[in-house]
């Protein structure tokens, strides 16, 4: 299993965990563009739809939880 921090990759998260793709719609972090991932880490696409430091933390632990219920 990868380890997911604010520094992963948005193609390795998606790669890895395709059900983060729906949890970041959710958020408003939009993870596809013409069907490819976009390129960048978590935190970058999290900071640039205007998300704090908490939001980014928990937004990882979301996304960790999520990866053990596969």
């Amino acid at each position: 299993m990868m380890e997911i921090t604010k520094d992963i990759l948005i193609e390795d998260l998606v790669r890895e965990l395709p059900d983060s793709v729906t949890y970041l719609m959710d958020k408003g972090i939009r993870c596809l563009r013409c069907g490819e991932p976009m390129w960048g880490t978590l935190e970058k696409a999290a900071r640039d739809k205007g998300f704090s430091d908490e939001d980014i933390a928990l937004f990882v632990t979301d996304l960790q939880k999520l990866s053990t219920h596969i």
